[in-house]
């Protein structure tokens, strides 16, 4: 049975969920303000990407019987120093979310909460893959420096990027 405090930081997931996908919608937006199509594609489908993630939890709540609470969250970031910046920034993010996603496994184990942990175990692997490729990513952007054709490249690169959710099986594997 899942707890009112592990409902609490479920919630308060849900909702940074929500919030990381208006991080990312920002971060699309100053990539368009630089004609970056394929940059702002890349944020766009990492925006729908947490929508995606606040949608599981929402779920989850549903599921296990709780309350799914919506608050509001802060005005995000709308300057960047550079693309450079802007993409550290989201690796920044992303170690914060991977550091509530481990809070939250701390609190279901520590309450023996055996769905709730089995539930997590898809998000701390999903940040693995998150993590990654945001490194790669900026190790990209700091080989090109200076050069436009890598940065064209490299646009061209991030324009194909698309997002399908993930089905059942994915899920469970």
């Amino acid at each position: 049975m899942v707890s009112e405090k592990l409902f609490k930081e479920l919630n308060e997931q849900l909702n940074f969920e929500y919030e990381s996908s208006n991080i990312y919608l920002s971060m699309a937006a100053y990539c368009a303000s630089l004609d970056l199509d394929g940059f702002e594609n890349f944020f766009l489908v990492q925006s729908e990407e947490e929508r995606f993630h606040a949608s599981k939890f929402y779920n989850y709540i549903n599921e296990v019987n709780g309350r799914v609470k919506i608050s509001a969250y802060d005005e995000p970031q709308n300057e960047y120093e550079s693309l450079l910046d802007a993409f550290e920034i989201a690796l920044g993010h992303e170690e914060l979310v991977t550091e509530r996603i481990y809070k939250l496994m701390d609190l279901a184990q520590e309450e023996r909460e055996y769905a709730t942990i089995s539930f997590l175990k898809w998000f701390i692997d999903e940040q693995v893959e998150e993590m990654n490729m945001f490194n790669k990513i900026i190790q990209k952007i700091k080989m090109i420096g200076d050069n436009a054709n890598g940065l064209i490249m490299l646009d061209k690169e991030l324009a194909q990027r698309t997002f399908t959710p993930p089905t059942d099986t994915d899920v469970n594997q």
